[in-house]
């Protein structure tokens, strides 16, 4: 490692990593620096079993060719490289309630996502086309969405409450369950605004895939990508503070003591982390108090089932499953008692894919308070620590009672159970550095928009925030938020310039 670079980029997860590859790219000498043993971020998988589990990245959209996040990767040199899984174009998420044996789908393509839904609800035929051109006209005004220029943002857009939209096209209180039955995916409730559910599930109409054999297969492509353009990455090097000349930001320094000097420099962890890393220097205090204030998301529980062999049929679809579609929104503020109020399955998908099933994931919201009592101790692949019987026992009855609920949709799922893992708010925290866990970042309130706003320019003018708490989480949500990262480096024009180049290179 060298002691001075042009770029470094604190934390390797998606958003730093788009980074690191585009100033590099660019003749930036970038430096990625990583205090875990795993690239990538919600990108890592682990091994249980001899089967892969993801750790955030279930399915992604829009990669289908022409479609916004397969230009970006086309772009980023990866696309070509992907190994993915096209799931059921009829059916790429499964939505279902309690006391209701109807399945409704979400079909791939807008044409076949109108009609499939339209069958099952042929009296809103209306609201359905206007809910699908209302996605269409949202997407249109975030730009670099679609890879085009332009800064301004419409603020009715961003203060439009999504139960206010879907209030005003039907009263159909079962359709508009079924629109949000996949809203775990950016944890949405009454006041999150209309385009965060736009953004999020509009990829997934226009294309759905899994990765075979997990989603760290991006963090390993492009940190090959970054090395082919002379950047550098290291892991086990955790930030833990910045260095100042005067009143300028000169340096980081890693746990290990380690002074690395640069030009500028990206913080991809947590904004609230960074601002205590800058212990008081170069932010206005009432910029740190907004920040300080900003609510996290929430967090979750996951099992992380493997499955005897050839018993367990792969299901090539999600299952969304919510026990009260009137309570859609309501779902975080379970009880002990009423836990959990819904959850989400996924499957992995294998190289040479058969008709059976080898892992499965069950993930449903989880407080962090919950899990508290525990919260001093710290546990990765690189630090461990030992929680103790009674977290243990946490884990075992929490998986049990949800264990139950699955049960319940597929009767037959314990008896092709060969393993139970768990997942808990301090394994996401621990492993993925977010603020208590949170999946998705912060949250986004369309009744103060402007309060969860975070640029990636700072006060600092050499330090520049990325990653899922600034606009958007997921796969196309942070890429996005590395590009509008880095537009501010190198010039918006200038960046979305060389895109269209590369691609036209791509497409001759």
């Amino acid at each position: 490692m060298k002691n001075k670079y042009d770029v470094v980029i604190i934390g390797s997860g998606l958003g730093g990593l788009v980074s690191a590859n585009i100033l590099a790219r660019h003749g930036y000498k970038v430096c990625v620096l990583e205090k875990n043993n795993q690239y990538g971020g919600n990108l890592q998988t682990f091994v249980r079993d001899k089967k892969i589990f993801d750790t955030g990245v279930h399915y992604v959209g829009g990669l289908d060719k022409g479609q916004n996040l397969y230009q970006y990767f086309t772009y980023l040199g990866i696309m070509k490289d992907l190994k993915i899984h096209k799931l059921d174009e009829d059916k790429y998420d499964v939505i279902t309630f309690d006391n209701n044996d109807t399945e409704y789908y979400h079909a791939q393509g807008y044409e076949n996502f109108t009609n499939s839904l339209i069958k099952q609800f042929p009296k809103e035929e209306k609201a359905i086309h206007a809910y699908c051109q209302k996605i269409k006209d949202v997407c249109n005004n975030f730009a670099l969405y679609n890879l085009e220029g332009g800064t301004a943002y419409d603020m009715k857009i961003l203060s439009l409450k999504i139960t206010d939209y879907l209030d005003s096209i039907t009263d159909n209180e079962l359709l508009k369950a079924v629109l949000v039955g996949s809203n775990s995916l950016y944890a949405g409730e009454k006041q999150t605004p209309f385009y965060v559910h736009a953004l999020s599930i509009n990829s997934y109409i226009e294309s759905s895939y899994r990765f075979v054999n997990g989603g760290s297969q991006m963090s390993k492509l492009l940190i090959r990508k970054l090395k082919e353009f002379g950047g550098e990455a290291y892991r086990y090097q955790e930030v833990v503070k910045f260095g100042f000349e005067e009143d300028k930001l000169t340096s980081v320094i890693t746990k290990k003591g380690e002074v690395i000097k640069a030009d500028l420099f990206i913080s991809n962890i947590e904004p609230k982390f960074t601002i205590k890393m800058l212990e008081g220097k170069g932010m206005r205090k009432a910029f740190v108090k907004r920040v300080e204030q900003i609510e996290s998301m929430i967090s979750g529980f996951s099992l992380y089932i493997t499955f005897k062999p050839d018993c367990f049929p792969y299901l090539n679809y999600n299952y969304y499953h919510i026990k009260n579609p009137s309570k859609i929104y309501e779902a975080q503020e379970y009880t002990e008692k009423s836990w959990p109020e819904g959850y989400m399955v996924s499957m992995g998908v294998h190289k040479g894919q058969t008709k059976w099933a080898k892992n499965m994931i069950a993930m449903t919201y989880m407080k962090y308070d919950e899990i508290k009592q525990w919260e001093d101790t710290f546990n990765t692949v690189a630090e461990k620590s030992d929680r103790g019987a009674s977290y243990e026992k946490f884990k075992a009855d929490k998986t049990e009672i949800f264990l139950k609920e699955v049960e319940k949709k597929f009767p037959n799922i314990r008896s092709c159970i060969q393993s139970i893992y768990t997942s808990t708010p301090l394994s996401y925290r621990d492993y993925i550095g977010n603020h208590k866990g949170a999946m998705y970042g912060y949250k986004k309130d369309a009744d103060n928009t402007m309060k969860t706003f975070l640029s990636p320019k700072t006060k600092l003018k050499n330090l520049f925030f990325t990653g899922q708490s600034l606009n958007m989480h997921g796969i196309l949500g942070v890429t996005i938020s590395a590009v509008l990262t880095c537009s501010h480096i190198i010039g918006r024009e200038k960046l979305l310039q060389s895109i269209h180049e590369e691609l036209a290179k791509s497409d001759a």
